[in-house]
């Protein structure tokens, strides 16, 4: 199976997140490639089986606005049927901007196959655990 993590992070948190991700889903015999937004475009989804996208909260509990959720809106269009899960670290709020993610993922008809994995700050070891489960479930 041919897999991605896609992620951005600021201070390192979500970054951490995304290599248990990559970790759980290379434990199941996955190809995984990580990838920066940069690096990720419309034309790459059809590349992979399942993909992860990873993302803190930023501001008033938004993707990051520079060079994330650009690249995701990007894509958005070629998400119906594609198996993806979400992650993400925050400092703040109660999660509105998963929910509001995971709502945007629904209407553009990918398959979340997995409930999104949020840590407050930087991942402990729980939350390294349930990355690694995101990543083994995605991987399945």
């Amino acid at each position: 199976m041919k897999t991605a993590v896609v992620f951005w992070s600021g201070t390192g948190n979500t970054e951490a997140m995304a290599n248990a991700v990559a970790d759980g889903m290379k434990e199941k015999g996955a190809e995984v490639s990580v990838l920066g937004p940069s690096d990720f475009t419309a034309d790459k989804v059809a590349e992979f089986d399942a993909i992860a996208f990873g993302c803190p909260a930023m501001g008033a509990e938004v993707l990051e606005e520079g060079e994330f959720d650009p690249m995701f809106t990007a894509i958005e269009g070629s998400l119906s049927g594609k198996k993806i899960a979400l992650f993400g670290s925050y400092g703040w709020g109660d999660g509105e901007w998963m929910r509001n993610w995971e709502d945007r993922c629904k209407a553009a008809g990918a398959n979340l196959v997995c409930d999104s994995v949020t840590v407050n700050d930087a991942p402990d070891a729980d939350g390294v655990e349930s990355c690694k489960k995101l990543g083994a479930a995605l991987a399945s």
